[in-house]
């Protein structure tokens, strides 16, 4: 589109998440008015941490915002997956590290500090906090949000990137339900003092016996700390399932003492506890007016550490599409057109877990998609 196009174009996203906040810097950079509208009353630093690969570190490298994350974030070199007593199964250096002009590490990073440093370069006022979608009307040429409060606003552009259960695509592309994964995930993030001699260097390992159980050890050294996640087989569907300190010890029972006094050290208070949902893939992500983005269009399980990631990119590829199309109809179906056969076999990956008896590679992505 161009460049007048562009800034004259009033764009409306729904969910300040990671895939939500780096669309609104992107779009911010085309010249685009931008306004987010998020739920939650107040940005707050919830979360544990995630890993943000080459291709996402080099898309903040051309949206100018590398360095801000950089500051936050702690880079690595490689994944190890390892038996519940420590033995190693697989070493792998990060692919796609020197597939660009500049390397570009893999990096850890809170969720808290993520969403914090991209809304803060974001202009005073283009975030509206304490804003609940009940509704989205898509009027061909402009779409129209309606929140919990009566209140509306209206844009060329609906960005949906409200998760998992997101009214937008129930409203208007798929009333599909999230699918039950079978699993939960215990999350937690302790000192580094606290990790009984574990935290030897800064790169991501994953202990996992033979009955489904799980442990994610990853480092975020900038903050002195590591985000601890463990990730259990259950039948219990519950949203957010309720869990005992020894509960958890049961669950590592036969685990590296080490884990195990990790666990018997966590304050329970700062425990996160949730089912593991993804969604089937979703045909259709845009009308003309409106599109998903993220975990809205491709929820996907957390065992490759993509969801984040595909969000991201999404974010890259809807910006990038719409600098190129005539249209933002145009834009919208060149997005889709990119970016779903990627997250379509990523989704389909991360249902495939990890089984200690049978991993032949740490990323059995690379084949997959680009």
């Amino acid at each position: 589109m161009k460049t007048s196009e562009l800034e004259n174009l009033k764009v409306a996203i729904v969910g300040g998440g990671y895939g939500g906040a780096v669309a609104a810097v992107a779009l911010r950079r085309l010249g685009a008015d931008v306004h987010v509208y998020e739920q939650a009353t107040a940005i707050r630093p919830v979360g544990a941490g995630i890993g943000l690969r080459p291709p996402t570190l080099e898309l903040f490298r051309e949206l100018e915002i590398f360095d801000p994350i950089a500051a936050v974030s702690t880079p690595s070199d490689r994944f190890e997956i390892l038996t519940a007593t420590g033995d190693l199964i697989q070493r792998e250096d990060w692919p796609k590290v020197d597939d660009y002009a500049r390397p570009n590490k893999t990096r850890f990073i809170h969720r808290g500090d993520f969403i914090d440093t991209l809304l803060r370069l974001l202009p005073e006022g283009m975030v509206h906090l304490g804003h609940k979608v009940a509704d989205v009307q898509d009027g061909g040429d402009r779409a129209t949000l309606t929140f919990a409060d009566g209140k509306r606003a209206t844009a060329d552009l609906v960005i949906g990137a409200d998760g998992i259960r997101s009214v937008v695509r129930k409203r208007l592309f798929s009333d599909a339900e999230p699918v039950f994964s079978g699993a939960h995930a215990y999350r937690a993030v302790i000192s580094c003092d606290d990790a009984y001699g574990l935290d030897v260097d800064d790169n991501l390992r994953l202990y996992m016996n033979d009955r489904g159980t799980m442990v994610y050890f990853l480092p975020l050294h900038h903050r002195g700390e590591v985000s601890f996640d463990i990730t259990a087989l259950s039948d219990d569907d519950s949203w957010a399932p309720e869990i005992t300190k020894d509960g958890l010890l049961v669950l590592m029972d036969g685990f590296d003492e080490r884990l195990v006094n990790i666990t018997r050290d966590l304050d329970m208070d700062t425990v996160t506890s949730r089912a593991v949902f993804d969604i089937d893939p979703v045909d259709t992500w845009h009308s003309d007016s409106v599109a998903l983005l993220g975990d809205a269009a491709h929820a996907m399980l957390h065992h490759q550490g993509q969801g984040a990631n595909q969000a991201i990119q999404d974010a890259g590829g809807l910006a990038g599409a719409l600098r190129e199309a005539g249209s933002v109809r145009d834009a919208l179906a060149r997005y889709q057109a990119v970016r779903k056969p990627d997250t379509d076999a990523l989704q389909r990956i991360s249902r495939e877990s990890w089984d200690a008896q049978s991993v032949r590679t740490a990323f059995p992505e690379k084949s997959s998609i680009k």
